[in-house]
């Protein structure tokens, strides 16, 4: 399977489960990583936090263009 999104592109976040913390805003793709199962992987930075998060394809929104 492909990734959808690019290192360097901007995203949104939604962890999964209940209780799991992260910081609202937007976040950078760093990495691509191998798929787990059956979606890909991306570590994924916030300039709020100081360290990247790993994140399912799933958790992740386009961030739309402003003024688009």
């Amino acid at each position: 399977m492909q990734h959808k999104f690019a290192v360097g592109q901007d995203v949104t976040f939604r962890p999964a489960g209940r209780g799991l913390q992260a910081a609202a805003g937007i976040y950078r793709i760093v990495r691509l990583v191998p798929e787990a199962g059956d979606e890909p992987q991306y570590r994924i930075k916030s300039l709020r936090e100081m360290h990247e998060r790993m994140a399912a394809e799933s958790q992740l929104s386009r961030v739309s263009g402003l003024g688009a």
